[in-house]
């Protein structure tokens, strides 16, 4: 009895230290798969404040709140049963659907770029994309759809990028790290959105009711610089998009036999840390970052008309048909 006793806990033992080996090799998955996604996990973060921008404060923690669950639904229901689904049966379409991603990363990054030299042409492309709602309710309706529809392009991006990272993983373990990485940004993501949209309201109440001069002048801080901190991260977001999305393209292209671009730029990268020895990684890396940045940002000023003359009448086409369009009568001059 005691033999059997003994082999049993021995088993249990061997059996916790396997157990104990999985978790590590998740976490650490998930801690890799998190860091990789960070360029379009700082986009998720610098674009969601635009959203809720001239709704009054009371409106915004209630849609940042239908946002993070329309986050999570797109993140576990809908993305991580497509990724695992991927990874078993058609494993060599995830570098594709990285890549068309990544596209839409380059686009959305440029456009901004676009908008900021050229705000005219700018407001004009975004017209042919956008419609206008007709009263409160829808137009913030609106406002977290189109959010939530975002936030589906980058979560598939961030689900896909740490699915890429872990394909020796066995199946369950895969879906513990997606689900993982699933939570943890959308949690991390929102959150920090939370506290960027009310910081200058902390701010206000700071400056006014603070119980130290300290208190009041950290308040009168905030105030002050909670808008200049959005246009930083809205800065930092779309070069993180740039980035992320030229780097992923580059690759990919690689991978496909056109390694001639990504060549380039690791000789340029490996030329330029030459120039100065003392900060060869530094400059090298930085150099590879930029040429990833300058071939993200060009492509995606071309993918601006092939969005608005063809995919843009396109997709219009199909809501019709999906609607069961019916002809508009011609508008009174």
């Amino acid at each position: 009895m005691s033999v059997g006793l003994l082999a049993l806990l021995d088993d249990v033992a061997a059996f916790a230290k396997v157990a104990a080996a999985s978790i590590d090799d998740v976490t650490g998955a998930a801690a890799k798969a998190s860091a990789k996604a960070a360029g379009a996990v700082i986009d998720d973060a610098a674009v969601t404040p635009n959203y809720v921008t001239g709704f009054t404060a009371d409106r915004e923690l209630p849609m940042i709140a239908r946002i993070t669950i329309g986050s999570l639904r797109n993140k576990l229901l809908i993305l991580l049963p497509a990724a695992l689904l991927l990874s078993l049966f058609l494993p060599w379409a995830i570098t594709p659907l990285l890549m068309l991603g990544a596209c839409y990363l380059c686009y959305e990054g440029a456009e901004k770029v676009y908008a900021a030299v050229f705000p005219h042409g700018a407001h004009a492309h975004e017209a042919e994309l956008s419609s206008t709602a007709l009263d409160a309710k829808s137009f913030e309706d609106d406002r977290v759809a189109g959010a939530i529809q975002t936030d589906f392009i980058l979560s598939a991006e961030i689900m896909t990028i740490a699915l890429s990272t872990v394909p020796a993983l066995p199946f369950w373990e895969q879906a513990v790290v997606l689900a993982v990485v699933g939570v943890f940004i959308t949690l991390a993501v929102y959150g920090v959105v939370a506290l960027i949209v009310r910081a200058d309201d902390i701010g206000l109440a700071l400056a006014r009711n603070g119980r130290t001069k300290t208190g009041r002048a950290f308040g009168r801080g905030l105030v002050v610089g909670v808008p200049y901190f959005l246009q930083l991260l809205g800065v930092v977001g779309t070069a993180a998009m740039i980035w992320v999305g030229g780097g992923i393209v580059v690759h990919g292209l690689g991978e496909f036999g056109l390694p001639q671009i990504g060549h380039l730029i690791e000789a340029a990268g490996a030329a330029a840390g030459e120039i100065l020895p003392a900060l060869h990684s530094v400059t090298e890396t930085f150099v590879v970052i930029l040429g990833d940045g300058i071939f993200g940002l060009l492509l995606g000023l071309l993918l601006i008309p092939v969005v608005s003359y063809v995919i843009t009448p396109v997709w219009k086409a199909i809501k019709r048909l999906l609607r069961g369009y019916k002809p508009e009568a011609p508008k009174a001059h």
